[in-house]
């Protein structure tokens, strides 16, 4: 599958509180960044786990999870890779059907919108192209494969 970015209108992004009382979502705190840098690399990859440090460090803090009775089952970010991009976002493999990425993708793009955002880029979309239209009809952006875009500053592109 083609790798690239999408873009989505924040104009009428709204979020709601899951109906599942237990289950919340939030910004990270920097005191929790320990906790949250290690499920992120223990169940995504060390990549991700530098944005997401970047992002919880960050003031306000640019990352929200997702938790149940303490625990942490999933995460997402923005404004890493670049000012007005959303991303990475991860649920554990174990939750997912539970509408938990729903949530924090709404969360995150919620978040960007109040801060001033009228549109929200999501970088390098492969296999959850169809959650991102569905969710929050994004659409793809012409041009956008990660050698064309700002991925194309890493040191080595994958």
């Amino acid at each position: 599958m083609d790798e690239h970015d999408m873009i989505v209108n924040l104009k009428n992004i709204e979020y709601r509180e899951p109906e599942d009382g237990n289950l919340r979502i939030k910004r990270a705190f920097a005191g929790d960044k320990e906790t949250i840098l290690r499920f992120v690399r223990e169940n995504f990859s060390e990549s991700w786990t530098a944005e997401a440090e970047c992002a919880i460090l960050q003031m306000p803090s640019q990352c929200f999870i997702a938790t149940e009775q303490g625990r942490v089952l999933g995460f997402a970010c923005y404004d890493v890779s670049a000012k007005g991009f959303f991303g990475p976002i991860g649920v554990l493999e174990s939750e997912r059907g539970r509408q938990i990425g729903k949530y924090l993708l709404l969360k995150t793009l919620d978040a960007m919108r109040s801060v001033g955002y009228g549109y929200a880029i999501i970088g390098w979309v492969s296999e959850a192209e169809g959650f991102y239209r569905r969710t929050v009809h994004a659409e793809a952006i012409p041009d956008s494969a990660p050698k064309d875009s700002v991925y194309s500053n890493l040191v080595r592109m994958p």
